[in-house]
């Protein structure tokens, strides 16, 4: 091996530790989330601090509020839900794919996303209201896209949401997974 050969190895393997340190920092990280009540309005929504969306992470935790307002009502929700969707609205189709959770009486869907929700206390969270969101080594394979996990007191499995990075660094809601089949509440379920 020539020395230009070592300082070639050298260099890559530089280049390759960078790479996957810069995987790994996004690939495992959970960020928690804490709010003292939940934005009933879509300007309350946007005085929240989360509503820079500087982080794929905090446009994440502000769709689970946005989600919980719709079910309250539905045209507050939507107001909500393109503010984090920013230069592409919701469709006529997730208005009615959204229309059809609520009318099945899933208003707890989203609430099963809090800390403390289960099926047992019928998805009443714990207060303050707290959410994690996390990523894994998957999070980041597309470019300028996030995809990132949230659970649910009422699945086994985490759900996903998956976020846009807009030029300006902000980030926004793409396509969202969590409004999905979970356990029924105790108070619904004939055979609990």
């Amino acid at each position: 091996m020539g020395i230009f050969d070592k300082f070639k190895s050298a260099a890559n393997s530089a280049v390759s530790g960078a790479v996957n340190s810069a995987v790994n920092s996004v690939s495992n990280k959970k960020e928690t989330f804490t709010f003292a009540k939940l934005p009933e309005s879509a300007a309350e929504l946007q005085n929240l601090p989360e509503a820079c969306l500087d982080s794929p992470f905090k446009t994440a935790a502000l769709t689970v509020l946005a989600l919980c307002a719709y079910g309250a009502d539905k045209q507050i929700g939507i107001e909500m839900l393109n503010f984090l969707k920013g230069p592409k609205p919701l469709s006529n189709m997730e208005i009615s794919f959204l229309d059809d959770r609520f009318r099945d009486g899933g208003w707890y869907v989203p609430f099963s996303y809090f800390k403390g929700a289960t099926p047992e206390n019928n998805y009443t969270p714990a207060e303050p209201y707290t959410l994690e969101v996390e990523s894994n080594p998957y999070s980041a394979s597309n470019e300028g896209y996030m995809t990132l996990w949230l659970k649910s007191g009422g699945a086994d499995s985490p759900r996903q949401i998956t976020l846009r990075m807009k030029g300006d660094g902000r980030w926004f809601l793409w396509e969202q997974y969590v409004m999905v089949g979970i356990r029924t509440p105790k108070s619904q379920d004939p055979w609990a």
